[in-house]
C-alpha cells in the first residue's frame, strides 16, 4: 500500500459524494455551508463543475482531495454516477490512504452493506442499463461493502440536522489538523462579513492592512477568526492569531511581550523568550522581513500595541494580510489603516433567525412563542451577543418566565448591553454556578478547560456540569484548538463588574481579586510589619 505522502499535491480538503436529488437541498446545503464556514476547501460538483464537463474530472477531484464524505441516501443506488465517484473514492482510499467517512442520513448502514430491499433493486436495475460492463455490479457491491464498514456517522443518532452538521464539521477539523479556530454553532450573516473581507484580501497584491470594527458584541472577533479559518493555509505557516490583546495586556505588566513571544512562536514555530519590548520589535522585524505572513491582532486598544507587534508592516512581502479589530475607529485612522469593515447590526430577519437557533434549536420561533420572541429581540438591538446569550437563557422555559425576562428588559435602556446581558447571570439556579462564572471572569479565561474543573472541583465545586451549563447558556465557550476556557470581554466585564459593585473603590471588600495593582494595595494595606 502506498504511503499517502506519494500522493501529489491536494487542491481540496473535503470532496462530498451525494446523490442530489435527496440531500441537495436540505443536508448538502447546510453542511457545505458549514465546512465552508470552518475554512475547509470542499468539493461540491454543483459549484466546480460547468454544464458539459464530464465524470472524468470529478474522478481527477476525487484525488486531490484529502478526505472524502459519502452521504448514503436511499436513492443513491440510482445513480450511476453517484456510484462510479464511490468505487473511485474506496480506490482512493486503498492506494493513497485517502480519509473516507460515510454519513447514512436516511438508511440504515445494514441496508448499505447487504444492498438489502429497494436500495438492493435500483442497485441491480441501474448496473442492467449499463450494456457490456459485466464487472460493474461487483464492482459497485465491493465498494458499498468497503464504505459500509467504515467509521462514520448515522443522522438517526442525532436529535436534529443541525447537530450532525455540527459534529461532521468537528470530525473533519480534527482529521485535517489543528489550526482551525471554533467560531460561532450558528453562523447567522457571517458569511456576507467573511465575502466582503476576503474578496478585498484577494484583489490586493501589496501588503493589506484590514481593520474591523464594531462595538463590543456585534461579532468582530467571530469574523477575523472565520477569515483566518478561511485563508490562513495560504500562508505556509506564517501565520498567528493573537486574542484578547486588551485583556493580556490590562492583567499583566508585561503582556505585550507575552504576546511578541506569542507572535514569534506561531511563525517561528519555536518557543521564543523575549526580554524587553524593544528586542521584540527587533526580533519580530528580523522574522517576518521579505516574508508573507498573516496576523490577526484581536481587540487592539492602543496604537502601543500594534506598534509593539507589527513596527513596520511595509517589511512584509506583497501578499502578506494583517487584519485588526478594535471598537476605536479613531485608532485605526491613527495608525493609517485605510481599509475599514464596519460590523452593523443585524437585521430583523437575521436577529429572529439567531435567537430562535438558540432558544429553539431551529430557524424559526416556535409558533406559540413567536410574538414573544420578537418581542424579546427587539431589545437585543440586532447584537449577536446578545441575541445568543438571551437565546440561550430562555430554552426550555417557560412562558411565564419568558414574560418576566421580557419586563426586565423593558426597564433597561437600549445602550446598557451589559445589564440585557446580566439577565442570563441572574437566572443561574443556584450560586455555585454563579461562583464559578465569576471565577472563570477574573481567574481563568484562556486556562484549559481540565485544569480549571480539578481547581474548582478541589473548592468543593462540581466544575464538570457547572462549566458545561455555563457552555449551554453561551456565557462561556472553549476554543476545541486547544480546550482553553474564553469569555466574551463584555460577559468577563460585566462579571468583574458584579464582584465590585457593592464598594467599587474598595478592592478589601471584593470577593475576588485579579488585578495587579489591587492585589499589591490590599496586601501593602494589611500586612503586619514586624
Amino acid at each position: 500500500m502506498s504511503s499517502s505522502s506519494d500522493h501529489p499535491s491536494y487542491i481540496h480538503d473535503v470532496f462530498l459524494n451525494f446523490r442530489g436529488e435527496d440531500t441537495r437541498d436540505r443536508l448538502i446545503s447546510h453542511l457545505y455551508a458549514a465546512l465552508s464556514n470552518a475554512g475547509i476547501n470542499t468539493f461540491l460538483d454543483d459549484m466546480n463543475l460547468k454544464m458539459g464537463d464530464e465524470l472524468p474530472e470529478i474522478l481527477d477531484a476525487i484525488e486531490l482531495s484529502r478526505i472524502s464524505v459519502i452521504v448514503f441516501s436511499k436513492g443513491y443506488t440510482q445513480s450511476s454516477w453517484c456510484l462510479s465517484e464511490l468505487v473511485k473514492i474506496m480506490e482512493c482510499h486503498s492506494i493513497h490512504n485517502q480519509v473516507v467517512v460515510p454519513l447514512f442520513y436516511d438508511v440504515d448502514p445494514s441496508v448499505v452493506r447487504y444492498q438489502n430491499g429497494d436500495f438492493g433493486k435500483a442497485l441491480e436495475a441501474n448496473a442492467n442499463k449499463q450494456y457490456l460492463r459485466t464487472d460493474l455490479l461487483s464492482n459497485w457491491r465491493n465498494a458499498l461493502i468497503k464504505a459500509a464498514n467504515l467509521s462514520g456517522w448515522d443522522a438517526n443518532k442525532f436529535r436534529n440536522e443541525s447537530e450532525l452538521v455540527k459534529q461532521i464539521v468537528e470530525d473533519v477539523l480534527a482529521k485535517l489538523d489543528n489550526t482551525f479556530l471554533s467560531i460561532t454553532e450558528f453562523p447567522v450573516g457571517l458569511e456576507s462579513h467573511v465575502q466582503k473581507v476576503t474578496d478585498f484580501i484577494d484583489q490586493s497584491n501589496k501588503v493589506c492592512m484590514v481593520g474591523i470594527w464594531g462595538m463590543g458584541g456585534s461579532g468582530k472577533t467571530t469574523t477575523a477568526k472565520a477569515i483566518y479559518n478561511r485563508i490562513h493555509r495560504n500562508f505556509e505557516g506564517r501565520t498567528s492569531f493573537i486574542g484578547n490583546i486588551r485583556e493580556i495586556c490590562e492583567n499583566d505588566s508585561r503582556g505585550i511581550i507575552h504576546i511578541q513571544q506569542q507572535l514569534l512562536s506561531d511563525v517561528l514555530k519555536t518557543n521564543e523568550k523575549i526580554h524587553s519590548i524593544e528586542l521584540g520589535k527587533t526580533k519580530i522585524e528580523k522574522t517576518l522581513r521579505g516574508k508573507k505572513a498573516f496576523i490577526v491582532l484581536d481587540d487592539v486598544t492602543k496604537s502601543e500595541q500594534l506598534k509593539a507587534l507589527c513596527p513596520n508592516p511595509k517589511l512584509f512581502r506583497s501578499g502578506s494580510v494583517m487584519i485588526i479589530t478594535t471598537r476605536d475607529a479613531r485608532l485605526l485612522n491613527s495608525l493609517g489603516v485605510k481599509h475599514v469593515f464596519t460590523m452593523t447590526e443585524m437585521d430583523e430577519n437575521q436577529s429572529l433567525e439567531l435567537f430562535s437557533w438558540h432558544a429553539f434549536r431551529q430557524p424559526s420561533p416556535r409558533e406559540d412563542f413567536s410574538d414573544l420572541s420578537r418581542n424579546v429581540v427587539a431589545y437585543c438591538g440586532g447584537l449577536p451577543l446578545a441575541l445568543e446569550v438571551l437565546g440561550s437563557y430562555l430554552t426550555g422555559r417557560t412562558e411565564q418566565e419568558w414574560r418576566s425576562a421580557l419586563l426586565k428588559l423593558e426597564k433597561i435602556p437600549n445602550d446598557q448591553v451589559q445589564q440585557k446581558l446580566r439577565i442570563s447571570y441572574d437566572g443561574l439556579e443556584d450560586y455555585t454556578l454563579k461562583d464559578i462564572f465569576l471565577d472563570i471572569c477574573c481567574f481563568f479565561i484562556g486556562k484549559n478547560r481540565a485544569d480549571v474543573t480539578e481547581i474548582l472541583n478541589d473548592c468543593g465545586f462540581y466544575a464538570d456540569i457547572g462549566i458545561a451549563v455555563l457552555i449551554e447558556r453561551s456565557l462561556v465557550k472553549v476554543e476545541k484548538k486547544n480546550n482553553k476556557l474564553q469569555i466574551h470581554d463584555l460577559l468577563r466585564d460585566m462579571g468583574r463588574a458584579i464582584v465590585g459593585e457593592s464598594s467599587p473603590k474598595e478592592p478589601e471588600k471584593h470577593s475576588r481579586l485579579w488585578f495587579p495593582d489591587d492585589v499589591v494595595e490590599v496586601l501593602t494595606k494589611y500586612t503586619v510589619r514586624t
